[in-house]
């Protein structure tokens, strides 16, 4: 996802004086090579600008050569995610969708029909039919199903005939299709190890589309049209260029969101999140089901991270029924789409909203199992701003805030990224050198970057590095990797340049 220009090719001892043509004089009668669109474009804070787009392109050039390749396995598995939604109402549609009946029966006869068909499964939640035509979810543990995902059992709320079963992953109720491509794009398939992947990518997805933006509104233009859409009459590298920088432009928003949320579910930089999230008094709260008044744990909502309601035996004693609790619930304002949670040792029933589009319906109530009394509620309203922004992004990020909406637009960011990585290394290819095309890759962008700009400059931007190093380790650990690297390439060229030297100057 490079975004790279004629001005990289430049010699690293004064890039700032050789102009696109004297880099490769061939091109020096081109249109392209003297186009506007080839030289920085001067701003109010020039001289900052000047010191820092070097370094600002050898970052953005290695990143996206190098951090591309996990970034289009992301977009490429997260174009299907995106997709499988409707896919999964055309696959299942036998499970899900059942002829409008007269009258629904109560859950309870629903959730009996469940257990006859698996007596072996355990009931821990309900999902009652959330419209007309839909069928009822009864979610079971059940030894038929991998650890960390439920039974689904399709039951028609007209006449409790069993539909069938499926694995129900996650707390948006992912079926076996969206559960696999959920699984690829979080992890390839490989558990823990996997993870490291999609770590990387959402690690260095925000700094490539950042620094590339700053890259693209930083250059010279002959009309502010350039600026958001590709050039007309441009060709070859240019032409490239000008859609790579001009769809960035549009997606970086997008992509920076999917970068920032998709870090919550990382390993490292997911736990340094949920432990800012939490001093800043924005973790997202839980109502509380315990019958002694205490406080109860619950999921955070993230596909993954729970299946959304509790696997402990059921309680022994007195129970008003699933029924009754419902209506407890609907009295107290829980409405619309519901899931249930039934009580567990020690706790009662949960009844909670689950209507995740925008605008969401979220309340929550405990319901005591002894006599129906709410002995706690919980309102969306109520959470704290980080907590509600949290919530928003998460949900953007599975595809369910707008619905099919929301779904739509995840698809389109994530073939703009594709588009993108495919363009960048597209530049890439082309700047070869003329003479030696067949063989040869693009050129590098010219070392020592980060000595041409000001102590006062590189200092502040240095500690900045360390800090979102430290808080997000994927990216400092592989940033260090980098220059490690690069230093020893620098190395190995300064002792090949000084051995030709010798052998020229003894011939």
């Amino acid at each position: 996802m490079a975004i790279d220009d004629r001005t990289a090719a430049v010699p690293a001892e004064d890039p700032a004086a050789t102009t696109p043509a004297e880099a490769n004089p061939a091109q020096a009668t081109s249109p392209e090579a003297t186009s506007p669109e080839a030289t920085p474009a001067p701003t109010g804070t020039g001289s900052t600008w000047s010191a820092l787009r070097p370094l600002f392109l050898r970052v953005h050039f290695y990143a996206g050569l190098l951090i591309a390749p996990l970034l289009l396995i992301a977009a490429t598995s997260g174009l299907l995610y995106a997709l499988s939604f409707q896919a999964e109402r055309i696959l299942y549609g036998h499970e899900l969708r059942v002829p409008v009946g007269d009258t629904v029966l109560p859950l309870s006869q629903q959730v009996d029909a469940a257990r006859r068909a698996h007596p072996d499964g355990t009931v821990t939640a309900v999902w009652p039919s959330p419209e007309d035509g839909a069928t009822t979810r009864v979610l079971m543990s059940s030894p038929a199903v991998e650890e960390g995902k439920s039974l689904a059992v399709f039951v028609d709320p007209y006449t409790a005939e069993v539909r069938g079963d499926l694995p129900s992953y996650g707390s948006s109720g992912a079926l076996p299709l969206r559960t696999w491509l959920s699984e690829f794009h979080a992890d390839l398939r490989l558990g823990e190890l996997g993870r490291h992947y999609s770590e990387m990518a959402a690690s260095w997805m925000w700094v490539v589309a950042l620094g590339g933006l700053a890259l693209w509104i930083g250059r010279r233009r002959a009309t502010r049209r350039a600026l958001f859409l590709p050039e007309r009459g441009l060709t070859s590298r240019r032409r490239t260029l000008s859609w790579h920088g001009s769809v960035g432009l549009w997606a970086v928003t997008g992509l920076v969101i999917l970068s920032a949320t998709g870090l919550t579910w990382s390993r490292y930089a997911g736990e340094n999140i949920d432990v800012l999230q939490t001093r800043l008094g924005g973790a997202t709260p839980t109502v509380s089901a315990t019958l002694d008044g205490a406080a109860a744990g619950g999921d955070t909502g993230h596909e993954g991270h729970g299946t959304g309601h509790d696997t402990a035996p059921a309680p022994q004693g007195p129970d008003v029924g699933i029924d009754q609790a419902v209506e407890a619930a609907r009295g107290a304002g829980v409405a619309g789409k519901i899931a249930v949670t039934l009580p567990a040792e020690g706790k009662g029933y949960v009844v909670k909203e689950t209507d995740t589009q925008y605008p969401v319906h979220l309340d929550s109530v405990a319901i005591d199992p002894a006599d129906g009394a709410v002995i706690d509620e919980l309102r969306f309203a109520d959470y704290p701003l980080l907590a509600k922004l949290t919530r928003f992004g998460i949900d953007a990020h599975m595809g369910v805030l707008f619905g099919l909406v929301n779904q739509l637009l995840l698809a389109a960011l994530m073939v703009g990224l594709i588009a993108l990585v495919v363009w960048g290394y597209r530049m890439w290819w082309l700047r070869r050198p003329t003479k030696e095309r067949r063989l040869s890759a693009g050129r590098p962008v010219a070392r020592g970057a980060w000595r041409k700009a000001p102590v006062t400059l590189l200092l502040p931007l240095a500690a900045a590095t360390a800090l979102v190093g430290w808080f997000v380790p994927m990216l400092g650990i592989s940033l260090l990797a980098f220059l490690a690297v690069d230093v020893v390439l620098g190395r190995v060229a300064m002792a090949r340049t000084r051995r030709a030297a010798r052998e020229a100057s003894a011939r």
